[in-house]
């Protein structure tokens, strides 16, 4: 076996590449500290339900099964995104095959493996990780049911597009994809009245239904929080350009220079062609544009008016990839690679020796040393709970790392995203005294924060003391703050309710 693996290896010298890219990644993992993102998804895992108030629940799915197996650690979790994320890669490399000669195939196969966001996605727990998994999986089944016509495939193809909706809502493009290319297709419209394409969609829609009936329990509260703020942010319509060139310059660093300009490239070529000789690609070009299109544009098309996150646009990737594989020269290709090896060195020596401080909460340094700090002042301030209301990520990573249970905002009567659904009993608390926490994202000085309180605390607690602040270091040098007050004497109001509060914002 081993014999026939290195013949393998020395006749597809491209391979190797792909190979040294996932090693790469995989040594750099133990080096990797926990994202509050890992922490936040790992309670989904710990809470386990039909589905949560910010996305589905996949990935908090597929972090309880690696750490019931496997134990809780951070590498562990580590673990779990990188193996789907290999998996992904291995979707990838047959979807392609479908598409592009042997030479090009290793081609889009190393343009695939030198991304940053295959790094991203490797080292940080996101819906986006099971999401690419499933919406591969799903492009590659309809592509066999479509090309092949291998009637199967439709059922195989519907549960994994219902799969990727519950990694994430973006998935809807999947249906969106497959329905538009049959549109424009002139040999495969016919699929449009079969009985195995509506079989498909619904299949796809049974699968989701656990996502739908948490919504309808929970008066569609997810549903409402992932489209009311950016409806309301893209109907006011403020053009500002600075948000377009920032969404260029995420796109640039996850993808890399050559592959963007790929991509590019051959969408306005497609584009232009289609709108000047009203001439559509050949059918496979056409069904891998049909999965790209619609992301990657249609994201690129709201950017000047609402700021769109740098994974949104992932999935198009995955045929958008296989389309620039049929582009790419060896020349650029090499290119590619060596600009690919200079950014995973960078990101290298930040992760092992931290050389850039990181100005945010979404840093993977300093959250082990914080806890360690807090159990200290348990110990110092005993029968305290423990609280934060600076987002969730604080809290999740308190959780993670400390025995007893932490709490987030709702405990001042803020809207505080999935710790609203956990079932705590909050009234449990009265009279009981607190430690809160909060993050000094702009961290300058180890000073105490002073007279100046948070406003909220004030309505909750019946006295409030600040604490010297926790810094953490790393050598000699101070890398993050965190202020620290005594709150006495916790009053819950049962009257205020943070659901009922972000449901009433949401539908204005």
């Amino acid at each position: 076996m081993l014999k026939e693996t290195t013949f393998f290896i020395k006749n597809n010298p491209a391979i190797s590449w792909v190979i040294g890219f996932q090693l790469f990644r995989l040594l750099l993992l133990p080096f990797m500290g926990l994202m509050p993102q890992d922490a936040y998804y790992y309670l989904y895992g710990q809470n386990l339900s039909l589905s949560y108030f910010d996305h589905p629940g996949m990935i908090g799915y597929l972090l309880r099964f690696f750490t019931e197996i496997f134990g809780q650690s951070v590498l562990v979790i580590k673990l779990a995104d990188f193996t789907v994320t290999s998996f992904t890669m291995l979707s990838f490399y047959k979807l392609s095959s479908l598409f592009l000669s042997k030479q090009r195939l290793w081609r889009s196969m190393i343009l695939m493996a030198s991304t940053i966001f295959i790094s991203v996605l490797s080292f940080n727990s996101t819906p986006d990780v099971p999401l690419l998994l499933f919406w591969t999986l799903s492009i590659l089944c309809l592509s066999k049911a479509v090309f092949e016509d291998k009637k199967w495939y439709w059922i195989i193809g519907g549960i994994t597009m219902g799969l990727a909706f519950d990694s994430k809502y973006t998935a809807l493009l999947l249906q969106f994809g497959i329905l538009t290319f049959l549109i424009f297709s002139a040999n495969y419209r016919k699929f449009l009245i079969s009985p195995w394409l509506w079989t498909c969609l619904l299949i796809s829609i049974a699968v989701t239904f656990p996502v739908w009936w948490w919504n309808y329990q929970n008066e569609f509260a997810s549903f409402a929080f992932q489209s009311s703020e950016r409806t309301n942010s893209i109907g006011k319509f403020l053009v500002r350009p600075t948000l377009f060139l920032g969404v260029v310059g995420h796109q640039l660093i996850l993808l890399l220079p050559i592959l963007f300009g790929l991509f590019v490239v051959f969408t306005y070529k497609h584009i232009k062609k289609i709108l000047t000789k009203f001439t559509l690609p050949s059918e496979k070009t056409l069904f891998l544009l049909a999965f790209f299109i619609p992301t990657f544009i249609g994201f690129f098309l709201i950017s000047p008016i609402y700021w769109v996150k740098l994974n949104w646009m992932m999935p198009s990737y995955i045929t958008g990839i296989i389309i620039a594989g049929m582009y790419i020269s060896k020349k650029l290709l090499k290119i590619q690679i060596i600009i690919s090896i200079l950014f995973h060195v960078v990101i290298a020596s930040q992760v092992i020796f931290y050389v850039i401080p990181i100005k945010s909460d979404d840093t993977w340094v300093g959250w082990q040393e914080l806890s360690n700090e807090i159990e200290i002042l348990q110990k110092q301030y005993p029968e305290t709970f423990i609280f934060s209301a600076d987002g969730y990520k604080t809290s999740a990573v308190l959780n993670f790392y400390l025995p007893e249970k932490v709490y987030g905002k709702n405990i001042i009567g803020l809207p505080a995203l999935q710790f609203d659904y956990l079932g705590d009993d909050l009234s449990k608390l009265n009279t009981k005294n607190a430690l809160y926490i909060d993050s000094d994202k702009r961290f300058k000085s180890a000073n105490k924060r002073g007279q100046i309180l948070p406003t909220e605390l004030k309505n909750y607690f019946k006295k409030v003391n600040e604490l010297d602040p926790i810094i953490i270091k790393k050598g000699s040098r101070e890398i993050r703050k965190f202020w620290v007050f005594y709150c006495e004497d916790y009053e819950f109001e049962q009257s205020i309710s943070p659901k009922k509060i972000f449901l009433k914002q949401s539908f204005k």
